[in-house]
């Protein structure tokens, strides 16, 4: 895994996945969040490209995953990994957790 900011290029991409749950179950992702962390983390940590990778879950019903990657072609490795397609989809989806589509970003500009 690359690291800092300094690894940022015009080749690196932002992929956002979100999903959406009724607030009342915010208690339950939230820990199914932690629990997922268990076999993602060492799923994700060793994929090529990773710069870095963010994870979050908000009361207001709305959870992200946030990762930086440094070229497309390395950000599409997620869409394929069976702990993230398979089996934290099928984690969340019991709970009410709607997946809004995935979409990576390739970087315009940033912030030093």
């Amino acid at each position: 895994m690359t690291s800092g900011i300094e690894a940022l290029s015009t080749a690196t991409v932002v992929r956002i996945s979100r999903g959406t749950f009724d607030t009342s179950q915010f208690a339950q992702i939230e820990q199914m969040s932690r629990q997922t962390s268990e076999y993602l983390m060492p799923a994700i940590r060793p994929l090529a490209g990773l710069v870095a990778y963010f994870a979050g879950v908000s009361p207001s019903g709305s959870m992200v995953n946030v990762s930086l990657w440094d070229s497309m072609e390395h950000a599409d490795q997620m869409s394929r990994l069976p702990e993230m397609v398979v089996r934290a989809r099928a984690d969340f989806e019991p709970f009410g957790m709607s997946f809004i589509p995935i979409v990576n970003y390739p970087i315009g500009w940033r912030l030093p």
